[in-house]
């Protein structure tokens, strides 16, 4: 397979487009959307966050040291977008997107109601690389909406609808290829021998 070199750059994809609200006191809940943003550490949970500084939802997370990251889905695509090419400066994106601003009973900052999992996050560091500088901060709390719990109390984050960025477009995550470690995973007997007989064939000894 023949391929061309580029210059250095950013192919880093598919990526999480989220949803990152904040507020300073007595002004205007925000919303900006962010693709370049992941997960840094389990214990303690830690995320980090990259923005331009010219931003305006930058100086607000600076100065508030706190934020909060709003998991996107297929029906708030249209909102992601919207909040990722309009200011802050300019318009009110909770009002326009028709979106509801929560208040995190942990950090204070505000949440996004329609989306599926909110995480609630402070800023422990911020580190000044270039043209963006990444916001690294500690998980406080997540919120997750009880109508995706199944009966046993498990969260199926999968049934939410999640989309992704990638290259400049948004995409539906599709159809399921596989879980966590079924690479290596032994096959189930039981499960062969149903599938064996609903398909009508005769295992192979």
């Amino acid at each position: 397979m023949k391929k061309q070199e580029w210059k250095p750059g950013n192919m880093l994809y598919p990526l999480p487009a989220v949803m990152v609200s904040c507020q300073r006191k007595g002004e205007k809940p925000n919303i900006v959307t962010v693709a370049w943003c992941g997960t840094i550490c389990t214990n303690p949970a830690m995320v980090y966050i990259s923005l331009r500084p010219e931003r305006y939802s930058y100086d607000i997370i600076k100065e508030t040291g706190v934020f909060a990251i709003n998991l996107t889905t297929e029906k708030l695509t249209r909102a992601a977008d919207y909040c990722g090419v309009r200011s802050g400066r300019d318009v009110d994106k909770f009002k326009e997107m028709h979106l509801t601003p929560e208040e995190g009973p942990k950090t204070g900052a505000p949440m996004i109601a329609e989306s599926p999992v909110n995480l609630e996050c402070q800023v422990t560091e911020i580190k000044e690389l270039g043209s963006h500088h990444m916001i690294l901060a500690l998980v406080k709390a997540v919120h997750v909406d009880e109508t995706y719990l199944d009966p046993k109390g498990k969260f199926e984050l999968n049934r939410t609808g999640l989309m992704a960025y990638s290259h400049g477009a948004y995409l539906s995550l599709g159809k399921p290829l596989g879980t966590f470690g079924y690479s290596v995973r032994k096959p189930n007997p039981k499960a062969s021998r149903k599938t064996s007989h609903k398909t009508g064939r005769k295992k192979l000894k």
